[in-house]
């Protein structure tokens, strides 16, 4: 049993198992395992293992053994024992598992760690030095605060001294880094979410009415950043002059945020929802500038805190973020993935914090989340349900929610996607194939033929919806603050499904957040309060003019 803490010596205290049939392995210079492993005692222990997740950013595979509940932790052993004898693996060893037994949680030798404000930063180093830690990074989001790494072989132990650390009278928070697989948002063509159309013969009006919005502001002068695995940029969704700004590939240091691997397919999915040009598929806000940010680490990562001050130190309005922890299998209620709390790291909390306090001249970024898609409570998803974020979950081209998104007192809004029938819970089969977005250019991506795709959605073509959306209240009025954003949403969004939406006296529900967006009312109200901030500016001015003049005059 290991434990951290998130949130200081009073925080949430966590515990993680070892797993007794799961496996780690990490090649040496990023080499194929396949590759990797030589020897025929090697392959042979491989092919003993399935695959239970996998960490590419980090050159780690993660294994289950093929066996029986009684003979798990021999058969685990023995594996471990045959593949340390691989010369090309790095690391064969433990992995730890939440209290589910399935969320496989990675550990590095790096530790996170903020002393309190007014400790001197020598005092903070000399910590640091006396209990062998280097500085990797001091961060730019929170006042005396590293990121650390611990000598090599350190291993487990990093629990203990993270725990230890964290009780020294300078030390405010101190957790290790804990990496788990991010899970992307994703579920499925034409943009019937955006404007009410017809197809097959079906009329379909379950959209946002992005189209009426689109007569008053178009989201110009508004940039979004999307944190994702990848982005194409060639686009001719992207191309044009000034449309993309700040690019950056956080892992890499670099500023080419172009997916490099077959899978960095997301990313350019999400920004097509939140801001396609309209050469043949139009964002919410079309006019709005991207700054992608390609995200290549799993959760909890370093790189993951660093996105977020990125974003807000380089002018982002709006941050949308269509991942989060994995997902419940959705259709299975009692799989224990879903009541299993995935909290949210100090670090990448205040990298938040300092977007939201910081970001937009003090203004703050607006931040958007998925809330998910198990089908499964929100609170659980400690990304989602951070209060400052804004947890979008998804409904149907029927008005309803879809099967499969996540619910509870924290969603904020809803906004269209896919979904899919499921007899079960008399769920009826949608209308529509889901949603029709961008995608990689080429034979890459969702669609080899062609470069849009059709089957997109899950609540990661919510969020970026939502953060269209924002794009388009702040074209109308850019003095809004962030909570004046999520303000503006909720009083303009439209309550659907009143029956089945429960919605109590304050207007919410758990399903569907304060309702569906509609784009056209949000944006007629950012409109509204601009012109009464307005009016009430040119009555001071008058105030003051009357003041001088009366001066003046006697």
């Amino acid at each position: 049993m290991y434990t951290y803490t998130f949130g200081g010596k009073n925080g949430t205290r966590h515990v993680l198992h070892e797993s007794t049939d799961m496996v780690a392995v990490r090649t040496r210079n990023s080499r194929d395992l396949d590759d990797a492993v030589i020897s025929e005692k090697g392959k042979k222990a491989l092919l003993s293992l399935r695959i239970v997740a996998e960490f590419p950013e980090a050159d780690i595979t993660v294994f289950r053994t093929r066996t029986t509940a009684k003979d798990r932790i021999a058969a685990r052993n023995k594996v471990k024992s045959v593949l340390r004898k691989e010369p090309e693996l790095r690391f064969v060893g433990r992995v730890l598992v939440e209290e589910d037994g399935k969320t496989v949680v990675l550990y590095t030798e790096n530790i996170f760690i903020k002393f309190h404000n007014d400790v001197p930063v020598d005092r903070c180093e000399e910590i640091l030095s006396d209990n062998q830690l280097k500085i990797k990074q001091k961060t730019g989001f929170a006042e005396n605060s590293y990121f650390v790494s611990a000598p090599e072989d350190t291993g487990l132990h990093i629990f203990e001294i993270a725990e230890s650390l964290l009780q020294m009278k300078e030390v405010e928070l101190c957790h290790p880094e804990l990496i788990r697989k991010r899970g992307l948002k994703r579920i499925n063509p034409l943009q019937w979410n955006l404007l009410a159309t017809t197809i097959g013969g079906i009329k379909i009006d379950e959209g946002v009415s992005a189209d009426l919005a689109h007569k008053l502001t178009r989201g110009g002068d508004v940039t979004i950043a999307l944190v994702d695995d990848g982005f194409d940029i060639d686009h001719i969704e992207f191309n044009s002059p000034g449309k993309v700004v700040h690019s950056r590939d956080i892992a890499s240091n670099g500023n080419d945020p172009r997916p490099r691997n077959s899978w960095d397919n997301h990313g350019t999915a999400c920004a097509g929802i939140a801001l396609a040009g309209g050469s043949e598929a139009s964002g919410v806000a079309p006019l709005a500038r991207l700054m992608p940010l390609r995200l290549s680490s799993s959760l909890g990562s370093m790189a993951e805190a660093t996105a977020f001050l990125w974003a807000a130190d380089h002018g982002a309005d709006i941050i949308s973020c269509s991942w989060g922890p994995e997902d419940g299998n959705w259709s299975d209620p009692d799989d224990p993935v879903h009541t299993t709390l995935i909290d949210l790291p100090d670090s990448t909390r205040l990298a938040i914090d300092h977007a939201v306090n910081k970001g937009r001249g003090g203004l703050g970024c607006v931040i958007t989340f998925a809330a998910g898609n198990g089908n499964e409570d929100c609170r659980f998803d400690g990304y989602a349900s951070y209060p400052k974020v804004m947890a979008v979950a998804a409904c149907n081209d029927r008005g309803k929610r879809c099967v499969y998104s996540d619910y509870g007192k924290e969603i904020w809004c809803s906004f269209p996607s896919s979904d899919l029938g499921y007899g079960p819970y008399d769920h009826p089969e949608p209308l529509s194939a889901g949603i029709y977005t961008t995608d990689r250019t080429g034979k890459a991506g969702y669609n080899p033929q062609g470069d849009y795709t059709d089957s997109f959605g899950g609540t990661s073509a919510s969020c970026p919806g939502a953060a269209g959306t924002a794009a388009l209240i702040l074209s109308a009025d850019p003095n809004l603050t962030w909570e004046q954003v999520r303000q503006v949403i909720r009083d303009s969004c439209d309550i659907i499904d009143a029956e089945g939406g429960n919605y109590d006296s304050g207007g919410h529900s758990n399903l569907y957040g304060f309702g569906r967006i509609n784009a056209e009312k949000a944006v007629l109200l950012a409109l509204s309060l601009k012109s009464a901030s307005d009016e009430r500016r040119k009555g001071k001015i008058r105030t003051r003019s009357t003041g001088i003049n009366r001066r003046i005059n006697a």
